[in-house]
């Protein structure tokens, strides 16, 4: 009897305790961000330094693509929407109902299979190659080679902020299209003569990293305007940010998350940036008080 009163005791207390865990893990709050691949791993890694110093805060963050992310917050589906562009460049978005929160800017830059013999190409020759115009590498300097074009998805933020500072007015040719960072670069690898364009977290050593007019893509020279491929990180919200989702955003901003996370995966923090560029692509200097 003695034993089975004890038997019974354990089991009451271990009820107690999973209760309590219950009732613990429902005072978590979460929100929600989705879009942008380019911003993803930025995000991400913020959040989850946001939810170490708010151990009952959660960032749930989710790709999908720029399209995908401006569309969800236009809907009032998600709690941020993160994209490559202003909302005022993406068709069917009402931009007046959104609040930009820019965070950080980024680089797009043009890969290539190692099996390339050119290791830079101008902006032109860029346009050329990517609207099917010039289709073999000794066209521009390099080896007989057929090119293979990879490009990103339509409603890519990364393809349409690489159209609009390469392309002009151009149509890129028709070729394989995929939706994620991390697969193109994977094509590119196992492709020769592949070409495409990656921002520049995603970059490693697995593929070749091209020059721009003998400029390398580096973070001072996206911030002084001499890499032209770049576009902003925007998060953006339904009207103004309120509770947890305005704790995250002005987490965001904080020196910890600028200085250090944002710097450490290639992303360039705002306040570093020389020059600002507005929704249809004029590109001007930051004025000292606006920093």
């Amino acid at each position: 009897m003695k034993k089975r009163l004890v038997a019974l005791f354990a089991i009451m207390l271990s009820a107690i305790f999973v209760l309590s865990g219950c009732s613990g893990s429902s005072n978590q709050k979460t929100i929600t961000a989705v879009g942008s691949s380019a911003a993803q791993p930025l995000v991400e890694l913020a959040g989850e330094e946001f939810s170490k110093d708010n151990p009952n805060e959660y960032v749930n963050v989710q790709g999908g693509g720029t399209g995908t992310g401006l569309s969800q917050i236009q809907q009032g589906a998600v709690n941020i929407g993160n994209s490559d562009l202003y909302a005022e460049q993406k068709d069917n978005i009402d931009a007046s109902k959104l609040v930009d929160h820019r965070i950080a800017a980024v680089g797009m830059v043009p890969i290539v299979n190692k099996s390339v013999k050119v290791d830079s190409l101008t902006i032109k020759q860029l346009r050329q190659i990517f609207s099917g115009q010039v289709t073999n590498w000794k066209q521009v300097g390099g080896q007989d080679l057929k090119i293979t074009i990879i490009n990103r998805a339509d409603g890519s933020g990364t393809r349409s902020a690489f159209e609009d500072d390469v392309m002009g007015d151009s149509q890129f040719a028709s070729s394989q299209e995929q939706d994620s960072s991390g697969m193109v670069r994977q094509i590119v690898y196992n492709t020769d003569g592949a070409i495409s364009y990656l921002a520049m977290p995603y970059l490693n050593d697995t593929v070749k990293t091209l020059q721009v007019n003998n400029v390398k893509p580096t973070i001072k020279n996206i911030e002084n305007n001499t890499w032209k491929i770049w576009s902003y990180e925007h998060l953006y919200t339904k009207g103004q940010a309120t509770d947890m989702t305005k704790e995250f955003l002005n987490y965001m901003m904080t020196d910890k998350i600028q200085n250090q996370v944002v710097k450490k995966l290639q992303y360039v923090p705002i306040k570093n940036m020389q020059y600002q560029k507005d929704y249809k692509g004029n590109v001007t200097p930051v004025s000292k008080g606006a920093k």
